[in-house]
């Protein structure tokens, strides 16, 4: 029974031995699946985390190019807004003082009707031309501009036709004479002018 038994044994330490070799193949088997299927993992996240990086940077590049874009439109606003602003603002003192100037125009007109009046006395005249010049580079320097007609097409948009006349020197609706000066300020009509029109 010895040698059977040593037989015995001797395979059944063979027999485990082979099942031990067999084990540790598995074994090694399986953890090169395993490392197989923990790389393929590890690339399939890092893919993953890829395209998780490019579209945050993606979607972080759409939205500046929103913000960018939102910064623009709200900077040619505010421009066009203060461009407004400063138009109105001009608009607005210049048809003040058209409101101002408007009522010291007939005294100006008074002053250029006593210019053309003749009289004996020199200093007195000179007196008149002295504040009428005075009275005509204060309008100069507000901007004020005497419009000139006499001889150019009627428009009815700058003055006002009290009267009509034949005329064979001078072509159709052309102003022959005018009555009384007309005014604007930056090119802003504060007083129309009446006039004699020809051939209407």
């Amino acid at each position: 029974m010895n040698k059977k038994e040593g037989r015995r044994r001797k395979l059944s330490k063979e027999t485990e031995k082979d099942t031990e070799l067999e084990k540790e193949e598995n074994t090694s088997a399986e953890s090169e699946e395993v490392k197989e299927a923990a790389d393929t993992a590890e690339n399939a996240t890092e893919d993953t985390e890829k395209k998780a990086e490019e579209s945050e940077t993606e979607k972080l590049k759409k939205e500046l190019a929103e913000a960018n874009d939102k910064y623009l439109r709200l900077m040619a606003e505010y421009d066009n807004f203060r461009k407004r602003s400063a138009k109105e603002r001009l608009e607005l003192t210049d048809t003040a003082k058209g409101n101002v100037i408007n009522g010291f125009l007939p005294v100006f007109d008074n002053f250029e009707r006593a210019l053309g009046t003749e009289t004996q006395d020199a200093v007195y005249k000179q007196g008149v031309e002295m504040i009428f010049n005075q009275f005509s580079d204060a309008l100069k320097k507000l901007n004020v501009e005497v419009m000139e007609l006499a001889g150019k097409e009627f428009d009815p948009n700058v003055a006002t036709a009290v009267s009509t006349v034949d005329d064979p020197d001078l072509g159709e609706n052309i102003v022959a004479q005018v009555l009384q000066n007309g005014y604007t300020i930056g090119g802003k009509v504060i007083r129309h002018a009446m006039v004699i029109v020809a051939n209407p």
